[in-house]
């Protein structure tokens, strides 16, 4: 089931909903520069265990409204809020991959966990993507600068450098091409709007302490993304967490080890 949900004048949310008759609710914050449909391989089978499944695509990214602006953290944190009200969500599961695990964390921690009852991290971009002299396990500044200019230059090929560094495992041509789609579905000002962000946001190491939900962390130890030392960060920020390493997975994690992604988060948002 899909529907529009509007988070300001002129702008909506576009909302996938399934099994909304299921038990206990999961929602799902897509990463840059995707959008609901990355999580696919977690749509067809939690639903089979009782799970009701909430993705959203984030503003300017997927089906939802491209507006020129509000592509900072506090707004997409709103933007979530609004949704977590218009469905009158309470007691979920609010889990986030990469940028979007970054909003989840903003979003419990500036609407003080408002529905929520537990976190789930999946190769977050927290507390940094970038590295900052006071935190040197992130990407390069020079290199996300280099993605904004490519963005703007040249955006599929862009996203495909980005797609070639995604996964760690073996994924067919068919299955790159098809996760290609999925960022050009994106506009490019927000593409390279939420880009800026990451340089510029630095409140997600306070965002850490204020998390009081237990709180589950994904990540892969091979990820060339968010690499694996932002997950111990997360860790031993956030008080009541639990990281599992994925050995064998890159930034996808949940598709390079698709069913133990599957079995883990089942496992936490059912406990």
């Amino acid at each position: 089931m899909g529907y529009y949900i509007g988070v300001e004048p002129g702008v909506n949310i576009y909302v996938e909903d399934i099994n909304p008759g299921g038990g206990k609710t999961i929602f799902f914050i897509h990463g840059w520069p995707a959008s609901h449909k990355m999580f696919e391989y977690q749509f067809n089978q939690l639903p089979k265990m009782g799970y009701r499944c909430i993705g959203m695509d984030m503003r300017g990214f997927g089906k939802s409204d491209k507006p020129w602006s509000g592509y900072d953290y506090n707004r997409l944190a709103d933007d979530v809020r609004c949704v977590v009200e218009a469905l009158k969500l309470e007691g979920i599961t609010l889990g986030g991959h990469s940028t979007g695990g970054a909003v989840a964390i903003r979003y419990v921690a500036r609407h003080n966990a408002f529905g929520v009852a537990k976190l789930a991290l999946f190769a977050a971009a927290a507390p940094s993507l970038i590295k900052r002299p006071y935190f040197p396990y992130g990407l390069n500044r020079e290199d996300v600068i280099n993605i904004i200019q490519d963005t703007y230059s040249d955006r599929p090929k862009m996203l495909q450098g980005f797609g070639d560094m995604f996964f760690f495992q073996y994924v067919t041509q068919p299955f790159s091409e098809w996760f290609f789609q999925l960022g050009l579905e994106a506009a490019s000002w927000s593409t390279a709007a939420v880009a800026n962000t990451w340089l510029d946001e630095e409140g997600l190491f306070s965002d850490l302490g204020k998390i009081f939900v237990p709180t589950l962390i994904l990540h892969g130890i091979h990820d060339r993304v968010c690499r694996f030392p932002l997950a111990e960060a997360q860790k031993e920020g956030i008080k009541n967490s639990k990281l599992i390493p994925f050995e064998y997975s890159g930034h996808g994690l949940f598709y390079d080890q698709c069913d133990k992604f599957n079995k883990e988060l089942a496992q936490f948002a059912g406990a």
